[in-house]
């Protein structure tokens, strides 16, 4: 569940350094997180404008029927360009409840879904404000399960140009990522790429060597 991302990363290219930046997303993908598990130093790009139809503020799970969306409704604005940042998220609707409930109907018999469902459904009970500050806050917890040290920070403006390697509008190719077993495999096959949760519930602890043993890199 999320945002959009630019990287910014000195080291892609020459490894001189380790800086990256990204978009601001609601649950990242496997293979974004992949990146922040390979790269230390990471840039979230907050100062876009919002983009419809984007992973910005959605993510994919593996539900009983294959794949499923799921997206966090934003309040309409009088503006079609507002700045990521400023994005408040609507409950008219109650998305948690929903989400939550998409979730533990995919993930219950996983195998470690009981072991992170306390640490992630407050996040489908307490209302942020804003997509940033749900998407950060669920974003660190998410690390923390990874056991990743990698604190991304964020952008204060917006420049078209960098003096690093802008990846901003560039997708991320998994080379070598191998299958791991998920629960309704044997229904529809393995489906790649997913939100992080999948690969936390069905993985749990080896989730980050997962992660550190793909070969990742960018369509440029």
């Amino acid at each position: 569940m999320v945002w959009q991302y630019v990287l910014f990363w000195e080291t892609f290219l020459e490894r001189l350094q380790n800086v990256g930046m990204l978009h601001c997303l609601h649950e990242l993908l496997i293979e974004e997180y992949t990146f922040l598990a390979q790269n230390e130093t990471i840039k979230y790009e907050a100062k876009e404008h919002f983009v419809k139809q984007s992973i910005r503020n959605r993510c994919e799970i593996y539900g009983a029927n294959g794949k499923l969306r799921l997206t966090i409704p934003k309040e309409r604005k009088g503006s079609s360009k507002t700045i990521i940042k400023e994005i408040k998220i609507a409950y008219k609707e109650d998305w948690q409840k929903l989400h939550w409930n998409a979730i533990k109907s995919a993930y219950n018999s996983s195998p470690f879904f009981e072991y992170y469902q306390d640490e992630l459904e407050p996040f489908f009970k307490k209302k942020e404000s804003n997509l940033v500050d749900f998407n950060n806050k669920l974003q660190n917890v998410i690390l923390e399960l990874l056991q990743e040290e990698n604190c991304p920070d964020f952008t204060t403006s917006y420049h078209h140009k960098t003096e690093f390697a802008d990846l901003r509008n560039h997708d991320f190719i998994l080379e070598n990522s191998s299958k791991y077993n998920q629960v309704f495999m044997e229904k529809h096959g393995f489906i790649p790429n997913l939100s992080i949760l999948d690969l936390l519930f069905n993985l749990g602890p080896e989730s980050s060597g997962y992660l550190h043993n793909i070969e990742i890199s960018i369509e440029i």
